[in-house]
């Protein structure tokens, strides 16, 4: 069987349908195998369903704990709504970002963007460090949303220059420390400047120049919210199913087991 399973080379449709088929019954028959020619047919089946459903719900609360095992999806950026890519940055109130109009008028594009960063860091929004690794989530994020949803530029049109983070916390918490309870969140907001630059000309054989910010050109900016994700829900979902399966099988086995017990008590009738 052995040489005949190695021989398909078809991955992953018939290899992974085989593998699948040879191991249920190689694990799952064997051991019904066994209980069925020692406690009977029905009994041994009700047995091997009862502990593979135990084993369910024990490896999805091990999944869950540690977030292992079948995921969700996974916390990412998405594009915000109403408005995603605010092309001025005197616009900014209007996507929600700011809360009063920036006055721009007169300024050119390098004023501008200092007049935008002195508001939004007014109005609570936090300027991420070059080494923060939430800068380059974001940045990553904002990239997939600028060169293929909303086709703005193409790789290497542009700079992203700032990243703006605000909100995301946690609650409740017992103290400031500990927050294992902490299963609500405030929405998590993000906003990438965007400054485009000036076509370089290159050249076979050379490396690429470094690229030079376009002054004349408005920044842009990328508004994108947090989503969390399902991380554990299919982990969670496995453990509930498990566990229902696993008791109510276990209640039955219960069921006949005292049924047993009280016919073998039974007095046998007189002739």
């Amino acid at each position: 069987m052995l040489s005949t399973l190695l021989s398909v080379g078809w991955s992953p449709e018939i290899r992974g349908i085989v593998v699948v088929v040879v191991f249920v019954v190689a694990l799952m028959g064997s051991t019904y195998l066994l209980l069925g020619t020692n406690v009977g047919a029905r009994l041994g089946f009700l047995i091997a369903m009862t502990a593979l459903s135990g084993w369910f719900m024990c490896m999805g609360f091990v999944w869950a704990i540690y977030g292992i095992g079948l995921k969700g999806a996974m916390p990412s950026w998405k594009p915000a709504n109403p408005i995603t890519i605010v092309r001025d940055g005197a616009l900014l109130d209007k996507a929600g970002v700011v809360k009063a109009p920036i006055a721009t008028t007169g300024l050119d594009a390098t004023a501008t963007a200092q007049k935008v960063q002195d508001t939004m860091k007014s109005e609570g929004w936090s300027l991420l460090d070059e080494a923060d690794p939430r800068r380059g989530q974001a940045v990553a994020s904002a990239d997939a949303i600028l060169q293929n949803e909303a086709k703005e530029f193409a790789a290497g049109d542009y700079l992203a220059v700032n990243v703006y983070d605000r909100g995301g916390e946690r609650g409740p918490k017992l103290g400031k420390s500990i927050d294992f309870i902490a299963f609500f969140h405030k929405p998590h907001y993000s906003v990438v400047e965007i400054a485009p630059v000036i076509p370089q000309r290159s050249e076979p054989g050379r490396a690429p120049a470094k690229p030079v910010i376009n002054t004349a050109a408005p920044h842009r900016y990328v508004v994108m919210i947090r989503d969390l994700g399902n991380r554990r829900r299919p982990a969670l979902l496995t453990m509930f199913g498990g566990g229902i399966i696993f008791f109510l099988l276990a209640w039955l086995l219960h069921r006949r087991e005292r049924f047993l017990n009280e016919n073998l008590a039974l007095k046998p009738a007189e002739a």
